[in-house]
């Protein structure tokens, strides 16, 4: 199974970007399930149902998020509204919406993909990331109940993003990191067989800080004084992501490399795709 995760759509410029480039992904790299994390494709804050929609019928089977999932109001509501969209597992209990779900890839494969929130240097502190990752795969273990599993692991810290993956290896097809806006060079299969990368990077203009206008951070690193507002960048966007194969066997992953489209950061697509 050929799987792809797109890493956080910032602002206007990526999900653009996602939405013209995803069907033509799909179509050219023959693939079989596409997951893209929306949690800052709101002006960098959120996201909104419109958007979500537009990102699901580009092609994206799962839109995951992380802690800007609630930045937009209206996401509490449609939430509910619709399976493919995720909020971190690990939130409390009658929280709305879902963490977790299996879906149906092109192939066929049964996919648990599900969302977890880190703790170190994270706002809000969710429930322990590692609890609710052995409820996940206890409900619906690999190649029982799943054919493949990925984990959306949001959180600041490497370290934490490590020792996760370490935990869920050879019980879980892929762990991704998202929430840094910047791709790692660390992409790997672990000595299980679960493939991992601490981030993703983000689909958005890199002349930037994290997909911002890069004045204002800087001023206020410099000043301490806030000017303004932060807005999302509006340059040409550079899509980031990382791509799998997945053995139909063993629901392990064979391959592993990053896919990165765009101006700015070197491009490449996974070689053994072309």
């Amino acid at each position: 199974m050929r799987l792809l995760f797109l890493g956080d759509m910032v602002g206007k410029t990526g999900r653009t970007a996602v939405w013209e480039r995803l069907p033509g992904l799909i179509s050219d790299l023959k693939l079989d399930f596409v997951i893209v994390n929306g949690e800052n494709a709101a002006g960098g804050f959120g996201i909104t149902e419109d958007i979500y929609l537009e990102t699901i019928n580009a092609g994206a089977d799962v839109v995951t998020t992380g802690n800007h999932v609630w930045d937009q109001k209206e996401a509490v509501s449609f939430c509910e509204r619709h399976d493919q969209f995720l909020r971190p597992a690990n939130y409390p209990a009658g929280t709305p919406g879902k963490g977790s779900g299996v879906f149906y890839a092109r192939n066929g494969a049964r996919v648990l993909v599900a969302n977890i929130m880190g703790r170190v240097f994270m706002h809000p502190e969710l429930d322990d990331p590692f609890t609710s990752a052995e409820a996940i795969l206890s409900a619906c273990p690999l190649k029982e109940q799943a054919d493949a599993i990925v984990f959306d692991f949001h959180a600041e810290a490497t370290s934490e993003k490590q020792c996760f993956g370490h935990f869920v290896d050879g019980r879980a097809s892929f762990v991704v990191g998202t929430h840094t806006h910047v791709p790692t060079a660390d992409h790997q299969i672990l000595n299980g067989g679960t493939a991992y990368m601490s981030d993703a990077g983000m689909c958005g203009d890199y002349d930037s800080s994290l997909g911002m206008e890069k004045e204002e951070p800087l001023n206020r690193f410099i000043s301490k004084m806030p000017k303004g507002r932060f807005e999302a960048a509006h340059g040409p966007a550079t899509i980031c992501g990382v791509g799998v194969e997945i053995s139909d066997r063993t629901g392990l992953a064979e391959k592993i490399a990053p896919l990165r489209i765009g101006p700015r950061l070197t491009e490449t697509i996974p070689d053994f795709w072309r």
